[in-house]
């Protein structure tokens, strides 16, 4: 059998929802993802509030191999992920010396005061891991299936790529594409019947226009080539009889 990986993402901050700041980290992981194998279920977004972090957290974690978190990391008082994370986990947070070390040093080499602002930077849950941060030192952290990191796209990425290796990759998603000038109208209902036919296969349709005209393209999914091919045979004669 095709073997399946699974993740999930929790983005969290209050200035996600309030529209003041754009999320990039959902597409960017997605991708990422993808390249891996991994199929990524589910994204929730999360106000800076702890019972909403740890319930959305709980979930995601029982139901997922992996979640990864964005946001909340920082030194202000609102940057509350670690605490929250912490308590989901049943666990104490506390400076961690490995990340305090690290922290100290780069406020050293930049003349910077090592501040109590900036060890807050530094708390880890017990028992967790650390995760590089070769952007800006301050770094994230791994406990369970949880990747805990920062909500800077750019640092984001940085310690996306540091997790990368660890993870277990499932098998590649196999995708076929059959474009139509038909409107979705005219084939629903046979797609429904196609789609029953093939449980094996994802099967989507998506309406697009070029600025002139209006078609589709119906997009086969799965990871078993035999039954893509098939599932792609079944639409293109679909297609042909209408």
């Amino acid at each position: 059998m095709p073997k399946t990986v699974t993740a999930a993402m929790l983005a969290i901050g209050d200035e996600l929802l309030s529209g003041r700041t754009k999320d990039k980290n959902i597409g960017y992981l997605a991708d990422f993802l993808t390249l891996k194998g991994i199929d990524l279920k589910e994204v929730r977004i999360v106000a800076d509030d702890e019972a909403a972090i740890v319930e959305s957290l709980n979930a995601l974690r029982e139901r997922y191999t992996y979640v990864f978190t964005s946001g909340g990391i920082g030194p202000t008082h609102d940057d509350i992920t670690a605490d929250a994370i912490a308590k989901a986990f049943g666990v104490t947070i506390d400076h961690d010396p490995r990340a305090m070390e690290l922290l100290a040093a780069h406020c050293a080499t930049r003349g910077l005061e090592f501040t109590d602002a900036r060890k807050r930077m530094a708390r880890i849950p017990d028992g967790a891991g650390l995760i590089d941060n070769p952007v800006s030192v301050a770094p994230g952290f791994t406990i369970g299936n949880v990747h805990v990191m920062a909500g800077v796209p750019s640092i984001f990425q940085a310690m996306l790529d540091q997790v990368g290796p660890t993870l277990e990759g499932g098998d590649p998603l196999l995708s076929k594409s059959v474009d139509c000038s038909f409107g979705e109208g005219d084939y629903g209902v046979a797609l429904g019947e196609i789609q029953k036919a093939h449980p094996d296969t994802a099967i989507g349709s998506y309406p697009r226009f070029d600025g002139k005209s209006y078609s589709t393209q119906i997009v086969i999914r799965g990871r078993d080539e035999t039954a893509v091919l098939a599932a792609e045979a079944a639409v293109r004669e679909m297609l042909d009889s209408l």
